[in-house]
């Protein structure tokens, strides 16, 4: 791949243009804290053409004041930088309640315009604007996906600085600023984060910025870093691997002139960084510069409130500075000072446009800092080369007749997609340090882990620009694929099952971006977001009852069904098949859950293929009944799987009702795709009711054998008809570090609880199986005992294999 050296400075976004001056930079910043308040405050008279009055304020005041004027302090100089060198640049506002800020910068640049048109930039527009914000079917009082220029809404705190080193990956040319407030750099992802430099490959990558923007205060008490000295935040940041420059708006008399000095030493020392990588003289210890800007909290704000509490510059300005100004003349009158103090009448024209002073802040429109491709990234997204499954499948001569691992055989097929993205470095495994656990080792055949320190002691497969990134913190794997998903790129995330709901809140927040995001009508689709589960909880028996956690299946279920996808394939030919849809698909969320140890293989490439277009089917080969697709006489019984130990489970039942019970009509149902269960209604890849009567038949007892919670499948079969004949085994949070077999039996999924339960519940079988079901009880207790004899489950239970 070809790598330039750089951006070079420039004096003006084009020939003998001059860059703003800072008496005009400081007119800009009154013009966009202004209409920031007026956001907050009022819903018409919005330049204040004629006195305020209770009539032209918002019925509800909300928003967050206290970050707005630092925000706009540093889009302006980010602005200067954009004019100086021409290098395009994406900022990621970690305080996303901060939106009043940003929705200011966006119409005074005419990103906002160029959107919806109701926005453009005169008095009409401008109303328009500061009606929608925290209004009924307007702008939300955060960041979110309607607003021009952002990846990151910022409303749950600590994860904007992990998701800018995403959107830098790969994208040589590109500069991330990230804000990150003093509130949210208490966040333990965010102090995580502070050491994600250390995987930046400075001659394949692009460079982040973190601004920390140091205002003093949170809701209502003060910040651990405001609280720090220049000092000791030099000596933290230096210990954390940045080269930090530190300004303080108070110590200066033209503080947008410093701050313009000081973005260009610290720009000087990115590029000045990336060519000499790119050059091949790489540094043992990469250092980047970061800024940490000081600023009163709520700046521009009156100093008291009529009722004599301060406010500029305490936690009184961090949300909403004036209240009850509707009904207090005395505080509406301080209301209308702070607001006339801006001078609107000297920003903007009779028109309401803002002056041309003012409009020559902004670059020009295709690097401006709403406008970046990146913040649109679904525009950039290429295909994936994804490779024929073909080569890679297991020969699988008949059901259970050849044994795999479902992970190693997909970690080969990724290896060669890897290969086949060298050029475009556009896919990324990102995993918290359980690769080779997972057994997906075969990656690092294709590429390295990522990491640009020197590390001392040994290692492998461990270079500057490999496209595997271990770190362990999965908030950190969730914030880099975030951030490269959303600037249009690929990944995977594989993690173990059960520690992989560090991150529940987190997807949470994306789900909800995506929803939103498909609502707006210029946001093109971007990858999906695949998270690879193993090392699930029935094989954690070793580990012990705190690995054993299925429940980040049962948070996806909360979703949107526009978004949520899972998967739960029962061997390796189907987890090909899956992992294929899943990496071609966009604007999901996809859980796919494999086993990663060698186990008997059911279905060839073809058929696998059949039965993933499917989502779940009855599987012919396994049943004993008389209901088969051709004739749909319904069984006694439906033994129904969803997962790669359950499926081992409920075939072996079947076998064993085979021997034990051979009048017993069983029908046997694998679900590979979970949510074909739920009504069509309410998700689109559920099953019609004829496709469901066919699988589960329609007064029949059905035993299913699942792989999480069981609370999850009788989620989804609410609407469905005659729901309480399902009766579902899976984990009750029954554990320790005992044998597999055991495991099983303290949840009651075993073989032998599967088929006892089965032939209980068959009609007329209550009865007369009733010596069958007690033979299968002992036959299980005995498997019991032996294993608590010799420390392993018997041969008769690790060495099954179906047969006829």
């Amino acid at each position: 791949m070809t790598v330039t050296a750089g951006p070079s400075r420039r004096t003006g976004t084009s020939p003998g243009e001059p860059t703003p001056s800072p008496q005009t930079l400081r007119r800009y910043r009154r013009a966009a804290d202004f209409i920031a308040a007026a956001m907050i405050y009022l819903r018409d008279n919005v330049l204040l053409r004629e006195p305020l009055r209770p009539k032209h304020l918002k019925p509800r005041l909300l928003g967050h004041w206290g970050t707005c004027p630092g925000i706009t302090f540093i889009y302006s100089g980010l602005n200067g930088l954009v004019h100086r060198t021409g290098h395009r640049t994406l900022l990621v506002t970690g305080p996303g309640h901060g939106a009043p800020a940003v929705h200011a910068n966006l119409w005074l640049e005419g990103t906002h315009a160029e959107h919806d048109p109701a926005l453009r930039r005169d008095v009409s527009g401008l109303t328009e604007l500061v009606r929608r914000f925290s209004w009924p079917g307007g702008f939300p009082s955060h960041l979110s996906p309607e607003v021009p220029g952002v990846i990151h809404e910022g409303g749950e705190l600590g994860y904007a600085l992990a998701t800018a080193f995403g959107a830098a990956l790969d994208d040589p040319d590109l500069l991330v600023a990230c804000i990150v407030g003093d509130g949210e750099a208490e966040t333990g992802p965010t102090a995580a984060a502070w050491h994600c430099s250390k995987f930046l490959d400075p001659s394949h990558s692009g460079a982040v910025l973190p601004v920390l923007h140091l205002n003093g205060y949170k809701i209502s008490s003060p910040t651990v870093y405001d609280s720090m000295e220049d000092d000791e935040l030099t000596a933290y940041f230096r210990g954390t691997g940045w080269a930090p420059h530190l300004l303080d708006v108070s110590t200066t008399d033209d503080p947008d002139g410093s701050l313009a000095e000081t973005l260009d030493h610290i720009h000087d020392e990115i590029t000045t960084l990336q060519a000499q990588c790119r050059a091949g003289e790489r540094p043992g210890r990469p250092v980047w510069p970061m800024l940490v800007v000081r600023s009163p909290k709520g700046w521009g704000a009156p100093d008291h409130d009529a009722h004599g509490t301060p406010i500029g510059g305490t936690f009184h300005s961090h949300q909403v500075p004036l209240e009850d100004v509707a009904e207090n003349p005395d505080q509406l009158a301080v209301l209308a000072r702070w607001l006339r103090s801006y001078r609107p009448d000297e920003l903007f024209d009779d028109t309401g446009r803002p002056a041309a002073d003012l409009l020559s802040v902004p670059p020009e429109p295709d690097l401006r800092l709403g406008s970046v491709p990146q913040a649109n990234g679904g525009r950039l997204r290429r295909e994936l080369p994804l490779p024929p499954l073909e080569p890679y499948a297991v020969s699988v001569p008949a059901p259970g007749a050849a044994i795999a691992g479902a992970t190693p055989t997909l970690a080969r097929w990724l290896a060669e997609l890897i290969r086949r993205t060298e050029d475009s470095r556009d896919f990324r495994v990102v995993c918290p340090d359980e690769l080779e656990s997972n057994r997906l080792g075969e990656i690092l055949v294709a590429t390295d882990r990522a990491y640009v320190w020197p590390v001392p002691g040994y290692s492998e497969h461990l270079t500057a620009d490999g496209r595997v990134i271990e770190v362990l913190s999965e908030h950190l794997c969730q914030g880099f694929l975030q951030g490269y998903l959303l600037t249009g790129r690929h990944g995977l995330f594989p993690s173990y099952e059960a520690f992989v709901s560090i991150v529940d809140s987190m997807v949470n927040q994306y789900a909800k971006f995506l929803k939103m995001a498909m609502e707006v009508p210029w946001r093109a689709p971007v990858a999906s977001l695949n998270y690879l589960l193993t090392s699930e909880g029935w094989r954690q028996e070793h580990n012990g009852y705190s690995h054993q956690g299925p429940g980040f299946i049962n948070n996806l279920l909360t979703k949107k069904a526009s978004v949520s996808r899972i998967y739960l394939p029962p061997d390796a030919n189907t987890l090909l098949q899956v992992m294929r849809e899943c990496l071609a698909s966009t604007n999901r969320i996809n859980i796919v859950v494999a086993g990663k140890h060698d186990a008997a293989q059911w279905l060839d490439l073809e058929s696998a293929e059949a039965h993933c277009r499917a989502g779940a089917g009855v599987w012919e080969w396994a049943c004993n009944d008389a209901g088969t697709a051709r004739d749909p006489a319904e069984p006694d019984v439906v033994l129904a799987c969803a997962g790669n130990i359950p499926t081992v489970e409920v075939l072996a039942a079947a076998w064993l009702l085979r021997r034990y019970a051979p009048d017993l009509r069983v029908r046997v149902v694998n679900v590979v795709d979970l949510l074909v269960l739920a009504p069509q209604e309410r998700h689109p890849h559920g099953m019609t009711d004829e496709e469901f009567v066919a699988c589960f038949g329609r007064d029949v007892p059905v035993v299913f054998g699942f792989h999480g919670y069981p609370s999850a499948v009788h989620e989804l079969l609410h609407g469905r008809a005659g729901p309480n004949r399902f009766h579902v085994h899976g984990y009750l949070e029954e554990g320790t570090t005992t044998t597999p077999f055991d495991l099983l039996a303290d949840n009651r999924m075993t073989r032998h609880d599967l088929a006892t339960d089965a032939i209980s519940r068959a009609p007329g079988w209550s009865s007369r199986g009733g010596t069958i079901a007690d033979r299968l009880r002992a036959d299980r207790d005995a498997v019991l005992t032996r294993s608590y004899r010799e420390g392993a489950d018997p041969p008769e239970i690790t060495g099954w294999r179906w047969s006829e």
